[in-house]
């Protein structure tokens, strides 16, 4: 793993390769071969046949060897290996295409009308991060919600690092491994996505290299970006509670992911009540 930024033509030849070697021939329609298959999943020439260019570039381009594709052949590719929307969209972003709409720029911060918006979200636990993770801004109740947030240094906020290496937030996410996988894949593709950003890089070569779970889930190169689901806290005041979350992308910040929480049922409403109920600051440094 790189401790800088994204090696994108290695990355971009790892991926197409991980792509192949999970797809299943029968199920796709292709004719069965004589010969067994020394390797799982496609092969090359498939792939080739399939997207309608030479069995030689899909060889040149999983050994990485510097080209170029083109919009047109990536898409081709992207239904040849039945890519899911943020798969393709990983693809895009590691041979430099920009997808509509996204600017690839570091997002320096939260705009004070938009840690302001996370303040007035209350009594519903919200919180403000950029494509790193970074909490830039959060309302009292989510600051509850996480425990032993306000105690961690300003500078090592960030959700994904709580997570991971947070003592008091190992055991908050009854489905430890779903939520860590999420967010991994998330973060797979903010790394396509700002390829020249040394502290995402930094941030990524931290958490490999510190835990294990982290450094194992990363390698199965999985990318997605899911914008609601459901998680089970285990808090160790208020006990279970089940969320309902919504992630939210301001149109002029498209860098930046607005997280909403919300009780999934009465007993996960009454229990979040009892736990922020009394309070009334807001933090939004």
């Amino acid at each position: 793993m790189t401790t800088r930024t994204v090696d994108t033509t290695r990355e971009l030849a790892a991926f197409l390769r991980s792509r192949r070697e999970r797809l299943d021939p029968e199920r796709l329609g292709l004719p069965a071969h004589r010969r067994a298959r020394r390797t799982p999943g496609l092969r090359r020439e498939e792939v080739a046949e399939l997207a309608g260019v030479s069995t030689d570039y899909v060889v040149r381009l999983e050994q990485g060897r510097g080209l170029r594709p083109s919009a047109e052949v990536l898409a081709a590719l992207a239904r040849a290996l039945r890519l899911a929307p943020g798969e393709r969209d990983y693809l895009f972003d590691l041979a430099g295409h920009r997808r509509p709409g996204i600017t690839g720029g570091v997002a320096a911060g939260a705009a004070p009308s938009l840690a302001r918006l996370v303040g007035d979200l209350s009594p519903l636990p919200a919180m403000l991060l950029d494509h790193r993770y970074d909490i830039l801004a959060w309302n009292p109740e989510m600051a509850r919600l996480l425990p032993g947030f306000e105690a961690v240094p300003p500078a090592r906020r960030n959700a994904m690092r709580l997570c991971l290496l947070h003592p008091e937030m190992r055991g908050l996410y009854a489905d430890r491994e779903q939520v860590l996988r999420d967010g991994i894949a998330h973060l797979r593709a903010a790394w396509a996505a700002h390829p020249h950003d040394r502290e995402l890089s930094g941030l990524i070569t931290e958490f490999a290299t510190q835990d294990e779970d982290f450094a194992r889930l990363w390698a199965e190169r999985e990318v997605s970006v899911n914008g609601r689901g459901r998680k089970v806290l285990r808090h160790p005041v208020a006990g279970a509670i089940t969320v309902d979350f919504e992630v939210l992308l301001p149109l002029q910040d498209p860098e930046l992911r607005l997280l909403v929480y919300r009780a999934a049922d009465e007993e996960s409403r009454v229990s979040l009540h009892r736990l922020c109920g009394g309070g009334d600051r807001r933090r939004e440094d």
